[in-house]
């Protein structure tokens, strides 16, 4: 099978992986989509160097999530814009049920914590064990755990203020 062929399949069965990690990392849907497309950009860029040591995913995942940071980056040093979607009055779904609401809070409180938390509570919701968080990020186990536990205690103490 061509490269192509095999990176465009790879792709098109993890889009979910990256579309978490695009809406974890960004605030809307302008963002969301530069975000998706510049890291489809670095891992067909890195498509080759990627070793087999471990699991695509894993190797997704690291790619995906220091583009992630870079992209903030480099947004931090943007000036301050509006998104069109923003201007516009949206008008609320109808579909809402009580999930969608626990996971739009979720999110919500997500925005608030810093890069490092983002990613490592992502992989976590993500069902990915502190191991495989430790491959992605290149923190050590016990590390991965007790990030883990204070940001789960600094989600607790803010969900439960609001």
């Amino acid at each position: 099978m061509q490269k192509e062929a095999v990176f465009t399949d790879l792709i098109r069965e993890h889009q979910g992986l990256l579309y978490k990690v695009t809406s974890i990392y960004t605030d809307n849907k302008e963002d969301q989509e530069d975000l998706l497309q510049e890291i489809v950009y670095q891992l067909w860029k890195y498509f080759d160097s990627f070793r087999n040591d471990s699991k695509i995913t894993t190797w997704m995942y690291r790619v995906a999530m220091n583009t992630a940071i870079t992209f903030i980056k480099k947004k931090k040093k943007r000036p301050d814009s509006v998104p069109i979607a923003d201007v516009f009055i949206k008008q609320s779904d109808t579909n809402n049920d009580a999930y969608e609401e626990r996971l739009r809070l979720l999110y919500q409180h997500l925005k608030h914590l810093n890069t490092l938390e983002k990613g490592l509570i992502f992989l976590l919701l993500e069902g990915k064990s502190y191991k495989e968080i430790a491959q992605i990020t290149g923190l050590n186990d016990s590390n991965v755990g007790t990030k883990i536990s204070r940001i789960k205690k600094k989600l607790k103490t803010n969900m439960t203020k609001h």
